[in-house]
């Protein structure tokens, strides 16, 4: 979302409270500040490239920040468009209490807070005179065209990605923008989006509602697998965009808001958020895959994105971008772009999936777990075997970093012995050292498990998968993912055992947990 003056206080807030609250944010700045001073060498402190060589000084690495961040967002080609007189009544109309208390209640707490240093929780405990206050702020923001100099000031916290520590192209900046001013966006974004969900194609999944990452792996994984079922070759691009989401023209986003019916005062308010917006640099991609059944199609399909992207000031990156083809026999698959020759590879990590020219998820499963593995190792002395800390701790952390690590993109899983039994070998490795055994002693896992008050981790996957499936039943007609579901592949099958579909097991697994037939799942799962 998008990023000031100071909310007013009520008058029953003494001065010597005011002066208590703004002591207790100055010693969290300090602390904040101290904490960061922690991970110097991952901020780039430790000393970045500029200009051919390593700059150490901490002003020339400040400004070497400051000059990177200056070219990446701010693009010089920016077409501009006239705006019109405003055209629904609805629309522009002026922001009301009802729309302001309704995000400020759903703003998440503890969240970091912008320049202005309002957090969530100052927001969430404002009382009817002080949501009446933000409300009027928001509505002078919206009467004049123009936001306070707080809200349109982010500060840009770069976070590294992969590969150099000292280019600075390696890091992701992210934003940290004003509560209040995140609190109108999101008003504003309320408005513009009944206007332009219907406009928005099927295949764009991020920033919207009911979609997501999973249903885009769901659609590849889906393809790949009816396609290789009855030996369809399928050439693949996988499409690196350079910092698709920091150098798109402004005047461009003006011209699609504009293009999917956003007009008048309610354009003229997204725009003011820009306007004046700068960001404080402090140093403490979207993928996309092309589809194509030859080598031929897909050159052609790249050339045809290459160019609206070009044409939208986006650039395409040569080094992260690759082409790969499912065969069952090997295939070249030469793609060329700007003079350059793609790599093809033999598998891609695509949304944070491998998927391979075999269309095996085995690869990916057991990358998964020897990630938890490493997840495990590094935390082993500190959290795993550490006396001090309670078995409640560590079973906290076991839930929020060593399970979401292991069954990452779990619903498209076919489990097959081999997985299972991997998954609770991984499992039990970290829950037996919590309960302090080991397999000498012989101890059944559902002991342990019980003693330790954890359910299965394949209960977990099987009723993830499940789940998934009944949102596959739900889904409206249009949506790729169930598009994918319920088409049937044709052609000729191979000789050979084919291998098991993920619909295949899913309605199997659902008939021996559940005791629903295979032909009753739609009806139940509506």
């Amino acid at each position: 979302m998008l990023g000031g003056s100071s909310t007013p206080t009520s008058g029953r807030v003494s001065t010597r409270s005011r002066e208590r609250l703004g002591t207790v944010v100055d010693i969290r700045s300090q602390v904040n500040c101290s904490q960061s001073g922690l991970g110097n060498k991952n901020l780039g402190l430790g000393g970045v490239r500029g200009g051919g060589e390593l700059l150490a000084l901490t002003g020339d690495i400040v400004g070497r920040w400051k000059e990177y961040f200056e070219d990446l967002l701010n693009p010089t080609d920016t077409p501009s468009i006239e705006e019109p007189e405003a055209e629904d009544s609805e629309v522009d109309s002026f922001i009301t209490q009802a729309e302001v208390t309704e995000v400020v209640q759903q703003l998440l707490g503890g969240k970091a807070p912008g320049v202005d240093k309002i957090r969530p929780e100052y927001l969430k405990s404002l009382d009817v005179v002080g949501l009446s206050w933000l409300t009027r702020i928001c509505n002078i923001a919206w009467r004049s065209g123009t936001v306070p100099l707080d809200w349109a000031t982010g500060v840009v916290i770069p976070l590294f990605k992969k590969g150099d520590w000292k280019v600075c192209s390696n890091y992701r900046g992210i934003t940290l923008l004003s509560l209040p001013g995140k609190v109108y966006s999101r008003v504003l974004e309320r408005r513009v989006r009944p206007l332009v969900e219907p406009r928005i194609q099927e295949e764009q999944c991020g920033f919207r509602p009911s979609r997501g990452t999973l249903d885009q792996l769901y659609t590849l994984h889906r393809v790949l697998e009816g396609s290789w079922e009855f030996a369809q070759p399928v050439h693949m691009c996988f499409v690196d965009l350079e910092k698709a989401f920091d150098c798109v023209p402004r005047g461009i986003l003006w011209e699609v808001l504009w293009e999917y019916g956003v007009h008048g005062p309610l354009l003229r308010a997204v725009r003011s958020l820009y306007n004046r917006s700068r960001s404080l640099v402090c140093i403490a991609s979207y993928d996309v895959v092309l589809l194509a059944p030859s080598s031929l199609d897909l050159q052609h399909a790249l050339g045809r994105f290459a160019a609206e992207c070009e044409a939208a000031g986006m650039r395409l990156s040569t080094s992260k971008s690759e082409a790969m083809v499912l065969d069952r026999k090997k295939v070249a698959c030469t793609l060329q772009f700007g003079g350059e020759v793609l790599p093809q590879v033999e598998e891609f990590k695509y949304i944070g999936v491998l998927f391979t020219s075999e269309g095996r998820m085995d690869c990916e499963i057991d990358r998964w777990i020897s990630a938890v593995a490493a997840v495990m190792w590094s935390m082993y002395r500190f959290v795993v075997v550490k006396k001090e800390l309670s078995r409640k701790a560590k079973l906290l952390i076991y839930q929020s970093m060593y399970v979401p690590t292991l069954t990452y993109g779990h619903e498209i899983w076919v489990m097959t012995e081999r997985v299972r039994s991997r998954i609770q070998a991984a499992e039990m490795s970290f829950l037996r050292r919590v309960a302090r055994r080991s397999l000498r002693d012989r101890v059944r896992s559902s002991v342990t498990r019980e003693e330790l008050g954890v359910e299965p981790l394949l209960l977990h996957i099987e009723r993830g998968q499940l789940r998934w499936l009944g949102h596959l039943f739900r889904m409206p007609p249009g949506h790729l993912p169930r598009e994918v579901f319920r088409v049937c592949p044709t052609g000729k099958r191979p000789r050979g055992r084919p291998r098991t579909r993920w619909r295949e097991y899913v309605s199997r697994l659902a008939w021996e947990r559940l005791r629903v037939p295979p032909e009753e799942l739609e009806e139940v799962s509506g």
